[in-house]
């Protein structure tokens, strides 16, 4: 009768050992990762005032957690309180410990995006790049460049901003004026209105370091990023820049074309680098081509691309000088000439030394 009173027992206490070793084994597994190998993330949000409950139907709706169950149960055991309402970033290779651990610190999905507009980039470039980062397209972006009434609100808004940009001949009003810089936005769903407004009131701020010198210059501010824009794509640096800039107003005094390659690019809207221009091209007659015919004296109509505030301070503050040409070798240093003789000169002394670019 002993025997078999131990036998019983002994059963008994097997039977709750395997009971307990099989909980663990459940339990262990309900907090293990659902798929290991799988790190694509997706983003969910608990809404405010979700209770532990309806985050766990949540979680295991989503394919995040094997077993709401043991998950429940690790909550209780480890006193877990306070997961936050919010947006998560989370994937089938996280653990539900880790899960928890990232809702209840309220880790929150950020879904902020940043968007670098470089120097010397043009509004096809800009258009491009917006429709790339958010939800927006680039057909959204030319639209809203053509809706007078927006830009006329613009015109009323900034100092800087004036009727010069509605001038007919101007393909895009705010060319020149979105200073190129790293923008964060609030998400991909940002309009194009929100991006030019933060945009807007960036180039206020660099701007109007600038204002006082600007009206002093006795030119508009659409004159003075147009010059700079022609300076942006044309130097390479401060000194380079400055040289430049004083070729450009030597040449305004003298009444003589500025002759500028890249506002001709410009005028055909072809990106350089993409193809050479061809001989009827750099003839055409556009207001914002210097090197067509009845363009002595005179800049572009408008801004050929958004310039860096080194070649708005270069506009600005010319060398003194009596150049009138300049040339880059193949290595992009940038020589200064006063007379048409001396530019041919140097240009043959450039071809000599193997430092003259020659275009395929």
């Amino acid at each position: 009768m002993k025997n078999k009173t131990l036998i019983i027992a002994g059963t008994v206490i097997g039977i709750i050992a395997l009971i307990f070793i099989i909980g663990i084994v459940w339990y262990n597994t309900g907090l293990g990762a659902v798929k290991k190998d799988n790190a694509e993330t997706k983003v969910i949000e608990i809404e405010e005032k979700t209770r532990t409950e309806g985050i766990l139907e949540l979680l295991k709706n989503e394919g995040l957690i094997k077993n709401k169950f043991a998950v429940a149960a690790y909550i209780k055991l480890n006193k877990i309180k306070g997961l936050q309402a919010g947006k998560y970033q989370l994937s089938q290779n996280m653990s539900a410990k880790e899960i928890l651990e990232k809702i209840s610190s309220g880790d929150v999905y950020n879904e902020s995006i940043k968007i670098t507009f470089k120097e010397g980039k043009n509004m096809r470039w800009i258009a491009q790049t917006i429709a790339e980062h958010t939800n927006n397209t680039e057909e959204d972006v030319f639209s809203l460049l053509k809706d007078t009434e927006y830009i006329n609100s613009l015109i009323e808004k900034y100092w800087f901003l004036t009727d010069d940009i509605t001038n007919e001949n101007i393909y895009y009003p705010l060319e020149g004026y979105l200073y190129p810089d790293t923008y964060i936005f609030e998400n991909k769903d940002v309009s194009v209105k929100n991006i030019f407004n933060i945009i807007l009131n960036n180039t206020d701020k660099v701007l109007k370091n600038y204002q006082s010198q600007i009206e002093q210059s006795g030119r508009s501010v659409n004159e003075i990023l147009t010059i700079a824009s022609i300076i942006e794509l044309e130097g390479n640096d401060e000194e380079a820049r400055q040289g430049i800039s004083s070729v450009i107003y030597n040449r305004l005094r003298t009444n003589m074309s500025l002759g500028s390659d890249v506002t001709t690019y410009y005028a055909m809207q072809v990106d350089m680098g993409e193809r050479n221009l061809y001989s009827s091209e750099i003839k055409t007659a556009n207001p914002y081509n210097t090197r067509g015919p009845n363009m002595g004296g005179k800049i572009p109509v408008g801004p050929i691309g958004n310039p860096s505030e080194e070649s708005i301070k270069a506009a600005l503050n010319p060398t003194k000088s009596n150049y009138l040409y300049f040339v880059a070798d193949s290595n992009g240093k940038i020589y200064f000439t006063s007379t048409y003789a001396e530019h041919q000169n140097l240009i043959k002394n450039l071809q000599k030394q193997g430092l003259w670019y020659e275009y395929n």
